[in-house]
């Protein structure tokens, strides 16, 4: 059993821990904490005496963790939020803040949201500064182990752990070439088509697809693309069609006809989502305030540009 006392353990050695551990690399580690290599290596004893395990093994060239120092690496993000907790908890102040915040959307939400959030919030917090990540088909881990702090998606992750609100809504719309053709008329005539459709990783289809499969019916796809960005160049001169979230014809994919689908759609609603231990964060809890403020501005300036419905 391990000799030392539980108040040997401290903020800089949970963070030496995660560091080690995402970097898969002492020397690694070293550079991101600003640290020598030997440092780095003391510390790892001290906590292997304290934690009574290895923490890592030798894999190949580099080190992976123990299976102990993944579980210890879930309950030091824990400890260190409640650390930063308890540090801006008395007197939080936006202007003071000096932090970058990670944030996963895709596209749509990216282009619609957070410019108009960066400008806004770093008007009260210029020390404020935003990474943003695709959030592809998001799931449970990308809160949990602090890839991202918010996720901004229609179709939120699944977790008792997982919170979420609601932002908005969106609605569903063919997107075509009109100097290529007409838009669909018919349920006949769009299954007809061929069309060009978003896929994400994790592969997930559209949700307008889970809908026809109930139906017992399919579309035909000519092209699968990684975010909505690839779409307008696959329709642009020819006879494909897509259906998208109708949003998109305000930025990515202005300049192309937009008609109402032929077939009952599903309402798109858009959420962002966190992770519990965020819940009461001073900091987290003003952000999302924010973002909750651009919404109706970010929207209106999207209807400027978008255009009347065939």
């Amino acid at each position: 059993m391990s000799q030392f006392d539980h108040l040997d353990l401290d903020g800089h050695l949970l963070q030496l821990l995660l560091a080690v551990i995402e970097e898969g690399s002492v020397t690694r580690a070293a550079l991101r904490l600003g640290v020598t290599q030997s440092a780095v290596s003391h510390l790892l004893d001290k906590l292997r005496a304290i934690t009574g395990d290895p923490l890592f093994v030798k894999s190949g060239r580099g080190i992976v963790p123990t299976a102990h120092a993944q579980l210890l690496a879930l309950r030091a993000r824990a400890l260190l939020d409640d650390l930063r907790s308890f540090s801006h908890a008395a007197a939080f102040e936006p202007a003071k803040i000096s932090a970058q915040v990670t944030i996963a959307a895709n596209d749509l939400q990216r282009d619609l949201l957070l410019p108009s959030l960066l400008r806004y919030a770093r008007a009260q917090a210029p020390g404020l500064s935003l990474r943003v990540i695709p959030s592809g088909a998001p799931v449970p881990d990308m809160l949990r182990e602090e890839h991202c702090q918010l996720i901004i998606t229609p179709r939120p992750p699944e977790g008792s752990d997982i919170l979420q609100k609601r932002l908005f809504e969106d609605s569903y719309r063919v997107f075509y070439d009109a100097s290529q053709r007409e838009p669909p008329e018919s349920l006949e005539d769009y299954l007809a088509s061929d069309h060009v459709t978003v896929l994400y990783e994790p592969r997930r289809r559209l949700d307008i697809d889970e809908v026809l499969a109930e139906r017992g019916l399919v579309r035909r796809f000519a092209a699968h693309v990684p975010g909505f960005g690839g779409i307008g160049p696959f329709l642009r001169g020819s006879r494909m069609i897509a259906t998208l979230p109708s949003l998109l014809r305000a930025y990515m994919l202005r300049g192309l006809a937009v008609a109402p689908v032929p077939v009952p759609c599903p309402a798109m609603p858009m959420y962002m989502v966190w992770h519990l231990r965020h819940q009461d964060d001073p900091m987290h809890r003003w952000l999302r305030q924010q973002l909750e403020i651009v919404v109706a501005p970010s929207l209106a300036a999207a209807a400027e540009h978008m255009p009347v419905l065939a």
